[in-house]
C-alpha cells in the first residue's frame, strides 16, 4: 500500500502568503513514516470566492482538510472561511471527490459527512505510484542510443538520434551532435562519440520585457513583447534566423507601432501577439489613449509585406462586437489572443470593470467565435469562460484572469492563462481545458485546473512566472515563453523560455527545468558505425 495525507501549510511572508498556504496540500509516503510533499509543496485544492450581487468577489480560503475513502473513490473536505478566518456555510464543508487524486470534482459547500475524516489514507500501489509520477517534477533518468548503425555516409550517421528516458516512463527523441573527429576504427567498425543536444535558454533572456511571443514566419523567427523598459510605449520586433539569435547582444529592434496622439495611441502598448488568421499575419495588441483605458486592437500585415517594416502594416483597428459597437463600452479589454480548434476560429480576451474601485469585478476571460475575413469584428456574442475565484488567482490586490494563449494538441486544447499579481512573486499560470470537438462557446465544455501549472515553485530562481505563449522549434518541440522576475527583483519582468514536456498522462508539464530535462552527465553518447560496401567513406 501507499499513503496520502492532506494539510494546510504555514504561511511564509511574501513568498507564500496565507491565501496560498490555506489550501489543500497533499503528501505522499510509501511507509506512512517518511512523507514527501506533492506539487512541489504548492497547494492543490483551493476554495472558490463567492460572487456578490454587485458582481464583485468575496475571497474565501479553507482550513482543516480531511480525507475519506469510499466505495467509488475518495473525497476531500475542508472548512470554508472568509478573509478574516470566520467560518462560512452554516456548518457545511467544501467537498471534492476523486478516483485517483489527479482530477477532482468540485461540489462546493455541502453537508458535513456523518463519519469522521482520516488524517492519513491507505491507497493502492497503482494509484499511489501514478499520482506520485504526476505530482512530482519529471526528470531525465537515462539516455538510450543505438549500439550500432549501418550507414552509407557520415551525413547519414549525423541523423542518428538519442532517446532520453524520464522518471514518469515517458521518452523524448533528441538530436545528437556527433563528433566526427572522435571516430576510431575498431574491429571493422567505426566508434564515434557525440553529445545529445538540448537547447537551454538562460534566465533572464531579455530584461524588462513581459508577455513574450515567439513567431516563425517565412523562414525567420520574430520576438515581440511588452516593453517595460520604455514604460510600455510602442511595439518593437526582433528578427533572427534562430531562437537564440533573437536574444543575441547585438540584436536589432524594429518599431512597427509607436506613440501617436492623433490616433489616440498614448500609453499601455500591452501584450502584442502575432497570429496567422486566414491567410494574413495580424498583430493583436492592447493600447490606451490619454485617459487610462486599455482596449484590444488589431492590425494586418499587407500581402507580401515585411513584419519589421512599419509602412507594411495597415492601420490598426479597435476590436468590435457583432453589431459594430466597441468590444467594451465600459471597463477595459486586453490580452486578446486567437486560435483554431475543431476547424473553427476563436478569440479570447480579458475584460475588467471597475478597476481601482469598490465595484472591481476582477479581470475575466471571455471567448467568441471569429470570422477570419474580418477578425476584428466578433462573429458571436461574448461568453464568460473564467473568473479569478481561486485564491492563487487573487493575490497582491490583483484579481486576475488574463494573458490567455492556446496550446492545441490533437483533440485537446489547453488554454493557458495567468492569475495573481502580474508584477509579483505570486503570479502563476493555469489551464482551461476542453476537447476540440466540444462546443467551445459553452462554458460548461471547459474545465479549469484547480492549482496553477506554473508558479514560483516550478523552476528554481524564476519568480512570478506568467503571461505565457507557446511555440514549436524546428524539431517540432513545444516551448513555453513567459515573463518572470529574479528573486532580488533586478531587471523587472524578464523573458524566460523552456521546453514543455508531455507527461505520462499526455498533460503539458510546464515545470521542466533545463537541468531536469537533460543533465550534463547524461549528454555523452557513442555509437558503432558500420559503413555499407558502396560507401565511399574511409
Amino acid at each position: 500500500m501507499r499513503y496520502i495525507k492532506a494539510a494546510v501549510r504555514k504561511p511564509d511572508g511574501e513568498f507564500y502568503p496565507r491565501a496560498l498556504a490555506d489550501s489543500v496540500h497533499l503528501y505522499y509516503s510509501r511507509d506512512s513514516v517518511n512523507w514527501e510533499p506533492l506539487n512541489q509543496h504548492y497547494g492543490i485544492l483551493f476554495a472558490k470566492a463567492a460572487v456578490r450581487q454587485d458582481n464583485t468577489l468575496e475571497p474565501r480560503s479553507l482550513r482543516a482538510p480531511a480525507l475519506f475513502a469510499g466505495r467509488d473513490g475518495y473525497s476531500v473536505t475542508a472548512e470554508c472561511v472568509d478573509e478574516e478566518g470566520n467560518p462560512v456555510g452554516d456548518g457545511k464543508v467544501l467537498l471534492w471527490t476523486t478516483k485517483d487524486f489527479l482530477s477532482f470534482e468540485d461540489h462546493g459547500l455541502t453537508d458535513r459527512p456523518p463519519e469522521a475524516g482520516a488524517a492519513v489514507l491507505e491507497i493502492p500501489d497503482d494509484i499511489g505510484d501514478r499520482l506520485y509520477r504526476v505530482w512530482t517534477p519529471v526528470h531525465a533518468v537515462a539516455v538510450r542510443c543505438p549500439e550500432e548503425v549501418e550507414a552509407a555516409s557520415w551525413e547519414e550517421v549525423e541523423r542518428t538520434e538519442a532517446e532520453v528516458l524520464y522518471s514518469d516512463g515517458t521518452a523524448d527523441r533528441k538530436r545528437v551532435c556527433w563528433d566526427r573527429g572522435s571516430a576510431a576504427f575498431e574491429g571493422g567498425v567505426w566508434r564515434v562519440r557525440g553529445a545529445v543536444e538540448q537547447p537551454a535558454y538562460p534566465f533572464p533572456l531579455a530584461e524588462g520585457y513581459a508577455d513574450p511571443v515567439l513567431f516563425f514566419w517565412d523562414g525567420a523567427w520574430y520576438y515581440i513583447a511588452t516593453d517595460d523598459n520604455r514604460d510600455a510605449v510602442g511595439i518593437r520586433v526582433r528578427k533572427a534566423q534562430s531562437v537564440a539569435g533573437l536574444f543575441a547582444p547585438d540584436v536589432r529592434e524594429y518599431c512597427i507601432l509607436d506613440r501617436d496622439e492623433e490616433k489616440g495611441f498614448i500609453q499601455l502598448f500591452w501584450a502584442p501577439e502575432f497570429h496567422v488568421i486566414g491567410k494574413d499575419v495580424y498583430l493583436l495588441f492592447t493600447v490606451s489613449g490619454q485617459a487610462w483605458s486599455p482596449q484590444s486592437h488589431m492590425m494586418r500585415l499587407k500581402r507580401g509585406g515585411s513584419i519589421i517594416r512599419r509602412e507594411d502594416w495597415e492601420e490598426p483597428v479597435r476590436v468590435k462586437r457583432m453589431d459594430g459597437t466597441p468590444l467594451a463600452e465600459e471597463g477595459i479589454t486586453l490580452d486578446m489572443t486567437y486560435f483554431r480548434a475543431g476547424g473553427k476560429p476563436y478569440l479570447v480576451w480579458s475584460y475588467r470593470f471597475g478597476i481601482g474601485t469598490e465595484k472591481d469585478t476582477g479581470s475575466m476571460l471571455y471567448i467568441a467565435a471569429a470570422d477570419e475575413r474580418t477578425p476584428w469584428v466578433l462573429a458571436s456574442e461574448p461568453v464568460l469562460l473564467s473568473r479569478p475565484l481561486y485564491a492563487w488567482e487573487n493575490q497582491g490586490g490583483t484579481i486576475n484572469n488574463e494573458g490567455p494563449y492556446a496550446l492545441v494538441l490533437e483533440d485537446r486544447i489547453y488554454l493557458a492563462y495567468s492569475g495573481g499579481a502580474a508584477y509579483g512573486w505570486s503570479y502563476a499560470a493555469g489551464f482551461l481545458m476542453a476537447d476540440t470537438e466540444d462546443d467551445l462557446l459553452d462554458a460548461g465544455s471547459w474545465r479549469k485546473t484547480p492549482a496553477p501549472v506554473m508558479s514560483h515553485y516550478s523552476v528554481e530562481g524564476i519568480y512570478g512566472p506568467g503571461h505565457n505563449s507557446f511555440f514549436r522549434d524546428e524539431a517540432g518541440k513545444i516551448y513555453v515563453a513567459h515573463h518572470a522576475c529574479r528573486k532580488d527583483g533586478r531587471g523587472g519582468r524578464c523573458t524566460a523560455i523552456r521546453r514543455v514536456h508531455l507527461n505520462a498522462e499526455g498533460f503539458p508539464a510546464m515545470n521542466l527545468s533545463a537541468e531536469r530535462d537533460l543533465p550534463e552527465e547524461l549528454r555523452g553518447v557513442s555509437v558503432r558505425v558500420r559503413f555499407t560496401e558502396d560507401s565511399k567513406e574511409e
